[in-house]
């Protein structure tokens, strides 16, 4: 084997313990140009641009500075009497990961508020202790305090985001019981289970968490090499950003948001968060969202926290509403935005009416499998071949 492959096999074994290398015996194929041309009219140019209107940093309770931006709602609309939605990004990801959701609110006249974890985007980095979910709780409590510090609230959190939120009603359930008329969580874990299985099963997954903190740590005193194996594999990063991110085809734009987001997180910070993934349990403080409108939402096919994780957080929430999504993977956001974006709409309107009219949520959980516009096409075009008929 050539330097320069062996190189990508050693990066893409450390990429494996952050959740987006392929199993072994996948081949890497070429992603063609006419299948990026066919998926670049799903996107126009521009469409993952944005520009916030205010920038600023947020000290956190142990001096590590916090990148936060604000969206103020478009036009005249005026926000007042609408909360303010606050979002918390997964891991290996950055608050651009929201960047199709928060243009959307914006034009239906909500205040945004999205932010870096730390060691991740333009966010501090902290000590390697400091790399744990409860850390990332109280992180999120100071960005509330500064950048929504009254009113009413809406917390999104996708994947290690929705850790997040859990971790922050552990410490704060006054805040969530007095000013959070709704929660999302979108494709995230209340722990108690094996989380480091990256889609490998439990055994290789066991050995991923035990072995990749290792691993990452030595790649990243080389960054050199490391840089050297994504240029050399620039077609392979792609196919492992879609293979463990997403179970449809999207814009090419997107495989490039998100493989930047991912590479772009340093690998030790990708070691020391590891082992906060299977010492996370916070399902004892899903108990502080009962009778706050609660919307769970994942993908079929998400191979890094699949749906039985979703499950669990809806049996333990009465009256969350669990949507489930086809022909999707773990970044749902960018693979189906229009979706997310319908179900955090209906998902505010029932908080705040819930909140004006003061009523607690108490229905029975109640579970919806949305078919996207893909699958629709695809059961049209079978019908049209004769396929699945009696």
């Amino acid at each position: 084997m050539s330097p320069t492959n062996r190189s990508i096999a050693g990066l893409g074994i450390g990429l494996a313990a952050a959740g987006v290398a392929t199993a072994a015996g996948i081949a890497a194929g070429r992603v063609s140009k006419e299948r990026h041309a066919r998926l670049s009219v799903l996107a126009p140019a521009g469409a993952y641009s944005h520009t916030p209107d205010k920038e600023f940093v947020v000290v956190a309770d142990d001096g590590v500075p916090l990148h936060v931006e604000i969206d103020e709602p478009a036009g005249d609309t005026s926000s007042g009497d609408k909360p303010t939605v606050v979002f918390s990004h997964g891991f290996c990801l950055s608050l651009e990961s929201w960047v199709l959701q928060r243009k959307a609110l914006v034009r239906d006249g909500f205040r945004v508020v999205t932010w870096d974890q730390r060691g991740h985007g333009r966010s501090g980095r902290g000590s390697e202790e400091s790399c744990d979910i409860d850390q990332l709780g109280r992180d999120l409590h100071r960005v509330i305090e500064e950048a929504a510090p009254d009113g009413q609230l809406v917390l999104i959190g996708h994947s290690m985001g929705g850790m997040t939120t859990m971790a922050l009603a552990d410490q704060h359930p006054d805040l969530v019981r007095d000013r959070v008329v709704a929660t999302a969580f979108v494709a995230t874990s209340a722990g108690g289970a094996q989380l480091v299985s990256l889609g490998f099963g439990q055994y290789f997954g066991k050995l991923v968490g035990r072995f990749g903190p290792s691993v990452l740590d030595r790649l990243s005193s080389r960054p050199g090499l490391v840089r050297t194996a994504l240029r050399a594999g620039r077609d392979i990063e792609e196919f492992l950003v879609e293979r463990w991110s997403f179970a449809s085809p999207v814009p090419p734009a997107a495989v490039r948001l998100t493989g930047d987001m991912i590479f772009g997180t340093p690998l030790d910070v990708m070691a020391d968060f590891l082992p906060t993934f299977d010492q996370h349990d916070k399902r004892d403080a899903l108990v502080h969202f009962h009778g706050v409108e609660v919307l769970v939402l994942n993908g079929v096919h998400d191979v890094l926290t699949p749906p039985d994780h979703s499950e669990e957080i809806v049996r333990l929430v009465p009256g969350a509403e669990h949507v489930v999504i086809e022909e999707a993977g773990h970044i749902i956001m960018l693979e189906h935005p229009e979706v997310l974006n319908e179900q955090f709409e209906g998902l505010i309107d029932r908080g705040m009416r819930a909140a004006a009219e003061g009523v607690k949520v108490d229905r029975k959980p109640r579970v919806r499998r949305t078919v996207t516009d893909l699958a629709k096409r695809r059961k049209v075009a079978r019908a049209r071949r004769g396929e699945g008929r009696a």
